[in-house]
C-alpha cells in the first residue's frame, strides 16, 4: 500500500464545452461568462489522466462545491 500512496493522478471534471474563435478568447476579461453546451442538471464527466472514468453530479454544500460519482464507465480494452 505504501507504493500506491506515492502515485500521482490528474483528475479533471468537465462541466461542458464550447467552440469560440481565438479573437473572442483574446477579448475575454475577468468575470467574463462563457456559455457551455450543457444544462444546469446535466451530468459531468470525470477524467483521470485525460481518460473518462466516470460520470457524476455537481454537489453544493454550504460554501463548498464537490462532485458525486454517479456511474463508473467501462474501461477501454487498452487499459485493462
Amino acid at each position: 500500500m505504501a507504493t500506491l500512496n506515492s502515485v500521482s493522478l490528474d483528475i479533471a471534471v468537465v462541466l461542458g464545452s464550447t467552440v469560440m474563435p481565438v479573437h473572442q478568447v483574446l477579448r475575454l476579461g475577468r468575470g467574463a461568462i462563457i456559455e457551455l453546451d450543457s444544462k444546469e442538471n446535466d451530468s459531468v464527466k470525470i477524467l483521470v489522466n485525460n481518460h473518462p472514468v466516470a460520470e457524476g453530479a455537481v454537489v453544493v454544500s454550504g460554501s463548498r462545491i464537490g462532485v458525486e460519482v454517479r456511474r463508473m464507465l467501462p474501461r477501454s480494452p487498452e487499459y485493462r
